[in-house]
């Protein structure tokens, strides 16, 4: 009852928020996607729920009296009255220096009601999470100096505080739980979960006008792109070149919010393997993510290095595998969540691929796998084939019948 309601996530979640929305609540929930190219003078139309990601949630503003500029939440967002406001991963917002965090608390004060959801409130240290509590229970600690001083090790240098430690931390944690903090670990929800899940995240393309050129003219594109040489030997083979073109078009248009959705789930402190099958993706992945990855593919000869440094290493949070190379034969259960940024045309090797992570028998933890798939584009296409072949292996291997609401394809069309 509480409309609107306005959604603040990383623009890699819009799209997922999007689906969950289609799926759980009511047909008559009308909800708006706020882009980049909206301009803020332009009212925003009539919704009952609005989704923003936080990178573009922030204007500066120039006041007056203190002659000085600063950041507030943009007037469009605040011009629909919000009644509750919904953060998710809402340590993005941590710092008290960053112009999301001023956004947001500029919001926040403006609105009744405000849920902030993370499963990573503090990264390293209590300051963290003072952003989070200001904005749900704004009594509950109306001192920022106060509150550091009490519960953040509290320490002069000879120039000022140093609020990087912790103290009383019992005190702050039975304070935040009886007051405004629920906080479900997974061990706690596991008999709750089955062994292995399959999620899928949708994704944005940040090339999408390029996508839509190649689609519906493809010879034309590569002309364009690459001259008549590529364009004339495309025409000898029209299917699998469109096919492979439009597959590498759609994992480029979606990389950067695939690194970024990476990024965030590093930020909950567990393990990640992640597979795909273009060199470009994977040398990006070790590019950006240096220092904390490790990969297979087939430049890769010695296999056993990466895996140990995975399994063993608390620094190396992140695998990343060609799904083909690294797809088979290793043990990756230092993590139990493994990505799939490009799809595989065999079920079986998705099956493999999943297992790397999942141990035969295991209890004491549960497998997802999450699919990062482009939406609207030829990925669409290749997860429906996916899930026709594997309810064909399903039933000859198993002699069982396939839960329809299992298959990628079942939830690529909650969002379509």
């Amino acid at each position: 009852e509480l409309r609107p309601a306005v959604i603040t996530v990383p623009a890699s979640l819009k799209l997922n928020w999007a689906k969950e929305i289609k799926l759980w609540m009511s047909t008559n929930c009308d909800f708006h996607i706020i882009s980049g190219k909206h301009s803020q003078r332009e009212r925003l139309p009539k919704a009952n729920i609005y989704i923003i990601n936080y990178d573009i949630l922030a204007i500066k503003y120039y006041d007056a009296k203190k002659k000085s500029e600063r950041y507030i939440c943009r007037q469009d967002i605040i011009g629909v009255e919000p009644k509750i406001i919904i953060a998710d991963e809402a340590h993005v917002w941590k710092s008290p220096y960053a112009q999301r965090t001023k956004a947001m608390m500029d919001l926040a004060k403006r609105v009744p009601y405000f849920i902030a959801l993370t499963g990573t409130p503090i990264v390293n240290r209590p300051i963290e999470i003072f952003n989070c509590i200001k904005a749900v229970e704004p009594k509950l600690f109306p001192s920022y100096f106060k509150y550091a001083m009490k519960y953040c090790g509290a320490k002069h240098n000879g120039f000022g505080w140093n609020f990087n430690g912790a103290s009383n931390t019992q005190e702050l944690y039975e304070k935040l739980t009886s007051t405004c903090m629920i906080r479900r670990k997974k061990e706690e929800v596991l008999k709750d979960l089955p062994p292995k899940m399959r999620t899928v995240v949708p994704m944005e393309l940040d090339n999408q006008r390029e996508y839509n050129i190649a689609e519906a003219d493809l010879i034309g594109w590569l002309r364009t792109n690459f001259g008549n040489g590529k364009a004339e030997k495309a025409q000898q083979a029209e299917a699998l070149t469109r096919i492979g073109e439009l597959k590498r078009l759609a994992v480029r248009g979606k990389l950067k919010e695939c690194i970024d959705w990476i990024e965030a789930f590093l930020e909950s402190g567990e393990k990640l393997v992640v597979f795909a099958v273009h060199k470009f993706v994977i040398d990006a992945l070790m590019e950006y993510f240096a220092g904390k990855a490790v990969k297979i593919d087939g430049s890769v000869s010695n296999r056993q290095a990466p895996v140990d440094a995975f399994q063993n290493d608390d620094s190396v949070r992140l695998f990343v595998g060609n799904i083909q190379a690294a797809g088979v034969g290793i043990t990756l259960t230092a993590a139990s969540n493994t990505c799939f940024l490009e799809l595989h045309w065999s079920p079986g090797v998705h099956d493999q691929a999943e297992d790397r992570v999942h141990r035969i028998g295991q209890v004491a933890d549960s497998v997802t796998a999450w699919y990062l798939l482009a939406a609207g584009t030829m990925e669409e296409e290749i997860a429906q084939l996916i899930d026709a072949k594997r309810k064909v292996v399903t039933k000859v291997l198993d002699g069982q019948d396939v839960d329809e609401e299992s298959m990628l394809s079942e939830l690529m069309k909650k969002y379509v």
